[in-house]
């Protein structure tokens, strides 16, 4: 107990130089849980460490908070997944114009 009352007052007595906020790990990570009425569903609304919002609806707030950390447990393979997506439909892209263009030469692999 002694030693948290020193360690209080050295808090205290720093200059405001010294005094530096702890940076978070995850600085966009976020959450709630709410619910409006005794019969109605939890709502559950979380933000990632990318800063992507997701909400959805539970009957029990234990499951909304499951959920919760099923998302930032998660989150890269979310983030992964949409690049993913992006890089493929660059390449259709590319293929459709090169079509449009007459850049391929009816090859099989159409790389000439």
């Amino acid at each position: 107990m002694k030693a948290k009352k020193e360690f209080r007052k050295l808090g205290k007595n720093m200059p405001n130089s010294e005094r530096t906020p702890m940076k978070s790990k995850y600085p966009k990570r976020n959450f709630s849980i709410t619910r409006k009425g005794k019969d109605e569903l939890y709502h559950a609304k979380v933000t990632d460490s990318y800063g992507n919002n997701y909400d959805n609806w539970f009957e029990d707030a234990y499951e909304a908070n499951d959920w919760i950390y099923y998302i930032w447990d998660n989150e890269d393979k979310f983030v992964h997944q949409d690049s993913m997506k992006l890089l493929g439909d660059a390449i259709w892209g590319c293929t459709k114009l090169d079509e449009k263009l007459g850049l391929l030469k009816g090859n099989r692999d159409n790389l000439d």
